[in-house]
């Protein structure tokens, strides 16, 4: 009598195991993304801003130089508008040290355009904006003493102002981003994730009508019999 009552509690518990209900398979989805609009929104929160001021200068060949001269010398002294030479001319009045100066400034031409933008970066829009132009004058400087051998020299075609919007990514669109990233991790884990292994309890309902059904059929030697004895009667 024991044993049949702890039979059917065990049954009843089985039973329960099986009507309790379970997460969808989709589940990590919207939890990573959860969690990556969540970690943007945090980073673009507390992250300080960043400002980015930029100043132009020129190639502009002399009367014995072709302008496709002068474009290929822009490209030549964009590349060094971030070297040491460069940078040490633009420190004084930049007010940083040289190695911090190399991390705010960046160098750009295009190579349809005799122009070079350099763009400042820092915490501050003024200090922004002086990083861009001490740079800018220290590069005219430098070119336009070998101006004579060159037959080109850099003139400032626009200052850089300080700025009055930061460059750096607000909270919303740092959110958006990390929503997204977070939603692409979802589903590359949910692709590339092993097949969910079946629980014994979902193995023996599968197998057990399975086997009801193969233990109906009559076998091959009664199915012979029967035919045996129809042909004889």
């Amino acid at each position: 009598m024991a044993d049949t009552v702890d039979q059917k509690k065990s049954d009843h518990r089985s039973e329960r195991r099986l009507r309790r209900p379970r997460p969808p398979a989709w589940w990590p989805l919207p939890v990573c993304a959860v969690l990556g609009l969540a970690a943007g929104g945090a980073y673009g929160v507390l992250k300080a801003p960043e400002y980015a001021a930029t100043s132009y200068v020129v190639a502009v060949p002399d009367d014995t130089t072709e302008p496709a001269t002068a474009l290929g010398f822009a490209q030549a002294y964009a590349r060094i508008a971030t070297s040491s030479s460069t940078l040490a001319y633009a420190q004084p009045r930049a007010g940083i040290s040289a190695r911090q100066l190399r991390t705010h400034v960046r160098a750009e031409t295009s190579p349809e355009s005799p122009m070079i933008a350099i763009t400042g970066t820092s915490k501050s829009p003024a200090e922004a904006a002086d990083i861009a132009n001490a740079v800018a004058d220290a590069l005219s400087l430098s070119s336009n003493q070998a101006a004579k051998n060159t037959g080109v020299q850099l003139l400032l075609f626009n200052q850089a102002v300080a700025p009055t919007d930061p460059a750096s990514p607000s909270a919303a669109i740092s959110g958006a981003v990390g929503l997204c990233a977070g939603g692409l991790l979802g589903g590359l884990w949910l692709l590339a994730r092993p097949g969910r292994a079946r629980r014994p309890e979902e193995r023996d309902t599968v197998v057990e009508p399975v086997v009801e059904e193969y233990a109906s059929l009559p076998a091959q030697g009664e199915h012979a019999e029967t035919k045996e004895k129809e042909s004889v009667r």
